[in-house]
């Protein structure tokens, strides 16, 4: 009786291991060996971060518009504090991420009604008794949104 092997794997390492894989294709780049560089799945990992940029950016700008929301047209002052510390965060972290990747404040504009319209409906889900406007009452620069306390104006 003849006992048969196991199969080797067809897998690859960027499917086995991506951290690994990752590593390996640090080092290809670094020495300029392309040759052996999976330029197939390095695409898709590039992809995948670039959507990724642009889905932390929708999602922290609609939480922070959520809450912009919140501060500007819920009378509840003892969640103020709350409510602002939430915007400060937001913006921190948006302000980051397009300092870091400066071609994203196009994306903040072209995504702006959309996040505007998801917080819209979240707020008004969780406060029906609250009148808030349909259209965004405030500048939507970029660098506004991110810096003005819009409701000492409200």
């Amino acid at each position: 009786m003849t006992q048969s092997l196991p199969k080797p794997s067809k897998t690859s390492l960027y499917d086995r291991d991506l951290n690994l894989w990752l590593e390996e294709a640090i080092a290809h780049l670094k020495c300029g060996d392309l040759h052996n560089l999976d330029i197939e799945n390095l695409i898709e990992e590039l992809e995948g971060l670039a959507g990724r940029d642009r889905r932390e950016l929708e999602s922290r700008l609609t939480r922070l518009i959520e809450h912009i929301l919140k501060r500007c047209y819920v009378n509840l002052p003892e969640c103020y504090r709350g409510w602002e510390i939430t915007i400060v965060n937001q913006r921190a972290e948006l302000t980051t991420l397009l300092e870091q990747s400066p071609s994203l404040k196009g994306h903040f504009s072209q995504v702006f009604d959309r996040a505007f319209d998801t917080a819209l409906k979240l707020v008004k889900l969780e406060y029906p008794d609250t009148n808030f406007p349909d259209v965004w009452q405030f500048s939507r620069d970029a660098k506004k949104v991110l810096n003005l306390n819009f409701w000492t104006n409200v």
